[in-house]
């Protein structure tokens, strides 16, 4: 078992002033403002849809809402950066207006996108790429001083899942983070959140392979972000479909919290914090 403070270095997020505790585990509620995204349950096709499920996220126990308006499911449709603005920002204003109190995450790749999202009233930028499809986006951060998720992933959302090769799944994506990690330091970005990337650019067998080894991360002593949610390596595995994989993402979201990580990004709030709630009660009690 993982001790309650795993992450003894680095507790919080400073977000927008305020310091946001993350020594308990968090949930992350995807929203997904795409027409293409893998799961069709989370595709979300109006402002008054997008405040319904984030407020509905916030009820049942979401910290973050993160919000997509680019699918990254293998082969994905290309789209320009003005669709994906056109997307986001009317969504991103009603959100900050109507329930300030939601901590937004944008999920993007894109500097431009990054920024003018938020300049609308996002949070925390969540970049599936660290920067590798934008040359700008670092400098990017650096200068709106947000909070910044990086991810690991073996190409690009088009061709990623193209016979996917690793040596070494674990050496090479900590060495990838240990590189992007001294870039971003030394541009000052203080609040940084690691993501390995699950299902991006892996097989079925490098994905468990990276679970399985994932409380090797605590070298960075960073805040993990994991995304099982309803993926392939979880419904491939078990023969059913992503509609029928709750279940499946329950049970890896319970071994990632034992491993040590702080945010949990889902379709599914209510049974993550579920979750969240019966593991942390379980680290209590070994600390106690």
């Amino acid at each position: 078992m993982v001790e309650k403070n795993f992450f003894e270095a680095k507790q919080s997020l400073n977000i927008k002033g305020k310091m946001f505790d993350l020594s308990t585990p968090k949930v992350m509620g995807i929203l997904n403002i795409t027409p293409d995204s893998f799961y069709s349950n989370s595709r979300t096709n109006s402002i008054v849809e997008a405040l319904r499920k984030t407020e509905q996220f916030l009820n049942e126990g979401a910290s973050f809402i993160d919000i997509g308006g680019y699918s990254s499911r293998p082969g994905a449709k290309d789209i320009s950066e003005d669709e994906e603005l056109s997307r986001l920002v009317p969504v991103i204003e009603a959100l900050h207006q109507n329930l300030p109190e939601a901590i937004i995450s944008i999920d993007t790749f894109r500097a431009k996108v990054a920024e003018e999202s938020i300049l609308a009233g996002a949070h925390i930028i969540n970049d599936i790429a660290a920067g590798e499809l934008d040359e700008k986006m670092f400098e990017t951060v650096a200068k709106l001083q947000v909070p910044y998720i990086f991810m690991h992933m073996q190409g690009t959302p088009q061709n990623m899942q193209q016979n996917p090769v690793y040596n070494n799944i674990l050496l090479e994506v900590i060495d990838y983070f240990a590189k992007k990690i001294s870039i971003l330091k030394a541009l000052k970005v203080n609040d940084l959140i690691v993501d390995p990337g699950f299902g991006f650019g892996k097989t079925i067998e490098h994905n468990y392979e990276l679970l399985n080894q994932m409380q090797d991360f605590k070298i960075f002593n960073l805040p993990v972000l994991v995304g099982f949610s309803r993926k392939g390596m979880i419904h491939k595995v078990l023969n059913n479909t992503a509609t029928e994989a709750l279940n499946g993402t329950t049970v890896l979201n319970t071994i990632a919290l034992q491993k040590g990580a702080k945010i949990l990004r889902v379709h599914d709030v209510k049974e993550a914090a579920e979750c969240v709630k019966l593991v942390d009660r379980l680290d209590c009690s070994i600390v106690h």
